[in-house]
């Protein structure tokens, strides 16, 4: 009887110790079971930019939430190859993911532009991402890198970004002929922009166009807002900021995996990388409101940058060229990097912007008219 119960006692201890075991697992979900998966993950940009700060925001969305399964370690610009040679790294797998925008790969097919730098018909990149995930853009996006290009990349888009900059002069600018003859840096379709308006452009990556300006190999330059161009030495070298432009009306960035290393993860961790892809745009679009405004007050009251608005004729110009560089892009069959695929993802995105542009413009108020009401009086 004393034997039986004490190999009772014995069985409810023992099953006591596996319950409160299990308990304790279950105390404490944040401690991984799994071993941890790191991805190397590399940025198209200077450590100090915001852009980099941009993509540190990404990664730390991701290696919070990934419970210690899945860490990315982020890497800036050079630290493994070019900026300009992210996408190939990727699809190879010297890089198992990375950040920048899809204008960079546009010399090997142009339509990467306008999934980054759009002609400017959509009225913000907030429509432009908008398109992307429900009007059709990311169906596109896949064919370009999958069909196309048959590139070994997965890839989302993140971050709408404000109207870019017409950028840094070295003198002051009042007509379109001034463009004429200019080297002007720029990267993606704005390249054909200008060069159909008269510059001699120069694509450079972010981290070389002050250094180029500075020693005269360009006239002038364009980087992408107030927060980067004062971080990076532009108010050093020139003095006259144009903002206000439609080359770069709207953008956003590309995130980019590896396919066989992405496919390869438990389908909650792909949805993490793309989920965390969609809370880092929304946070980023709500810090760059605090840091893009700050950083152009401080260049125009601190370091004597002339901050002005593009010129109207120069505004003129650039839509003009605009129609004539689409009209030769999407006529082009000849050009295997433009023709029938470009022209779909136009006539994809003049359809998107035609209903949603028509229903932004007649249902929002006009901001100026409050603004100026409560801001600009006496």
């Amino acid at each position: 009887m004393t034997e039986a119960v004490s190999g009772s006692r014995r069985g409810l201890l023992k099953a006591g110790a596996v319950t409160a075991a299990g308990a304790a697992v279950l105390a404490t979900p944040n401690v991984s079971r799994a071993q941890t998966v790191t991805l190397r993950f590399q940025s198209t940009w200077p450590q100090r930019d915001i852009f980099h700060e941009f993509a540190q925001d990404y990664v730390n969305r991701v290696n919070a939430m990934a419970g210690g399964r899945l860490r990315l370690e982020l890497l800036a610009a050079g630290a493994v190859v070019g900026a300009f040679q992210v996408l190939d790294a990727v699809h190879s797998g010297t890089l198992d993911g990375g950040h920048g925008v899809s204008a960079y790969w546009f010399g090997r097919n142009r339509a990467f532009s306008l999934f980054g730098t759009t002609p400017p018909w959509f009225g913000d990149a907030n429509q432009m991402l908008g398109w992307f995930y429900y009007g059709g853009g990311e169906a596109l996006y896949r064919e370009l890198l999958h069909d196309v290009l048959r590139m070994n990349a997965v890839g989302f888009m993140s971050g709408p970004m404000p109207t870019q900059p017409l950028g840094w002069f070295r003198n002051p600018i009042e007509r379109a002929d001034q463009i004429r003859g200019l080297r002007y840096r720029t990267v993606g379709l704005s390249t054909d922009l200008f060069q159909e308006m008269g510059a001699a452009v120069v694509a450079l990556p972010g981290g070389e166009i002050v250094p180029a300006l500075e020693r005269g190999v360009i006239d002038a330059a364009e980087f992408n807002n107030p927060s980067s161009d004062r971080v990076l030495g532009f108010p050093d070298v020139a003095k006259n900021y144009y903002i206000q432009s439609y080359h770069q009306a709207v953008e956003c960035f590309e995130i980019l995996f590896n396919r066989q290393k992405y496919e390869g993860l438990p389908q909650e961790l792909q949805a993490m990388l793309r989920h965390a892809s969609e809370a880092a745009s929304a946070d980023m679009s709500w810090k760059l409101q605090d840091r893009y405004s700050r950083d152009l007050l401080a260049m125009s009251q601190q370091q004597g940058v002339n901050v002005r608005a593009t010129p109207r004729p120069i505004l003129d110009a650039q839509l003009q060229a605009w129609d004539r560089v689409i009209q030769k892009m999407e006529g082009d069959n000849s050009n295997p990097q433009a023709g029938p695929f470009f022209k779909k993802v136009c006539d994809s995105q003049r359809e998107w912007c035609r209903r949603v542009g028509n229903f932004m413009l007649r249902y929002n108020v006009s901001p100026v008219v409050s603004y100026n009401h409560f801001f600009a009086r006496g």
